[in-house]
């Protein structure tokens, strides 16, 4: 009943998630690079290529949290389920109940921060002069992105292990 609408809300964050990173990745290799020709060739230097490069890697870092939990990627617990594999499902269940609740977090305390941010008027990038909070929004997308992916992953080990959650 619900397994096409999750499917393509999975499909809809995955293609997100990697043309969001690939296009984040793209515009710092570019913005970088050109400022590193520019300084080589001539005495023209790309002041504000540092700050974007920069913010790029936040927001990526963020983003990437999203596909880190889509591949199964996110640290967890490994050692202890190997060694005593009656322990592999309650901790599974333990390592998605602590993701949803760090989302729960991000989400809340990034909406406090960007508020904040918000309310200062003075609060902005050093050289393009863009609003900060722009920036701190990406905190309750992410959080919110976070828990969408657990929860899909969770349904995915549910129904592919008969409700054994799946390993990495």
């Amino acid at each position: 009943m619900l397994k096409k609408p999750l499917n393509r809300l999975d499909i809809l964050l995955t293609f997100v998630e990697d043309w969001t990173l690939f296009l984040a990745v793209a515009v710092a290799l570019v913005v970088a690079m050109t400022n590193i020709v520019l300084r080589k060739i001539s005495p023209v230097s790309l002041y504000w290529s540092d700050e974007v490069v920069r913010k790029v890697i936040f927001l990526s870092t963020f983003i990437g949290c999203s596909a880190a939990i889509r591949s199964r990627s996110l640290i967890r617990i490994d050692a202890l389920p190997q060694m005593l594999p009656a322990l592999k499902k309650p901790l599974a269940y333990l390592h998605h109940l602590g993701v949803l609740v760090f989302g729960f977090l991000v989400i809340r305390l990034g909406w406090r921060l960007m508020m904040q941010v918000q309310g200062d008027s003075f609060a902005r990038t050093a050289t393009l002069q863009i609003p900060e909070w722009y920036f701190y929004a990406a905190f309750p997308l992410v959080g919110g992105l976070m828990i969408l992916r657990t929860l899909l992953v969770m349904v995915q080990d549910w129904r592919a292990t008969g409700g054994k959650p799946k390993d990495r």
